[in-house]
């Protein structure tokens, strides 16, 4: 992980770097990465989806933490927040993204750690997480201790089109 930072954004970083944020989505989406986005996706796209995500930063339901690699954003990784009233120790680690340049630098490492300490510096004790199946996240949240859940075949959608199966994690966070 030399030269890898990964470090939580405030909310006016967080706006900053929507138009780097909304590039690294572009890309994954373009390299195939499942994460909820189709084909067509354009750079607008990235940026209205990071434009909405710093707003849930301002307002306490998000942290985004961005992964630096020479200086340049590289890669990054949310913590959600449950909302639901009988979960406030629980939170998603969510869009875990990194650039198709970039990847087998250790960033996703980097980005999967610095997000557990982040919820867990927020008073999450359990995080939960999800993922294609038989991917490079499966094989990266494995090794960093996520407890594999089960497999749900057919659950989401190829950016350019056919089912892939996820797999669902939790890990107990300690601060």
């Amino acid at each position: 992980m030399t030269g890898v930072e990964a470090r939580a954004l405030t909310a006016e970083e967080a706006r900053d770097a929507v138009p780097a944020l909304g590039a690294i989505l572009t890309d994954c989406v373009a390299n195939g990465a499942s994460v909820s986005f189709m084909h067509p996706f354009a750079q607008a796209d990235g940026e209205a989806f990071f434009s909405g995500v710093a707003d849930d930063v301002a307002a306490g339901r998000a942290i985004l933490i961005a992964a630096f690699l020479d200086g340049r954003i590289v890669g990054t990784a949310q913590v959600r927040f449950a909302p639901q009233p009988n979960q406030p120790h629980r939170c998603d680690i969510a869009k875990m993204l990194v650039r198709s340049d970039a990847r087998n630098r250790g960033v996703g490492a980097a980005l999967i750690a610095e997000a557990e300490r982040a919820a867990a510096r927020a008073g999450r004790t359990i995080g939960v997480l999800d993922t294609v199946t038989g991917s490079a996240a499966d094989r990266l949240y494995t090794r960093a201790g996520w407890t594999r859940v089960g497999e749900i075949p057919d659950f989401a959608l190829w950016p350019q089109g056919g089912l892939c199966a996820t797999t669902f994690f939790y890990k107990r966070l300690r601060p």
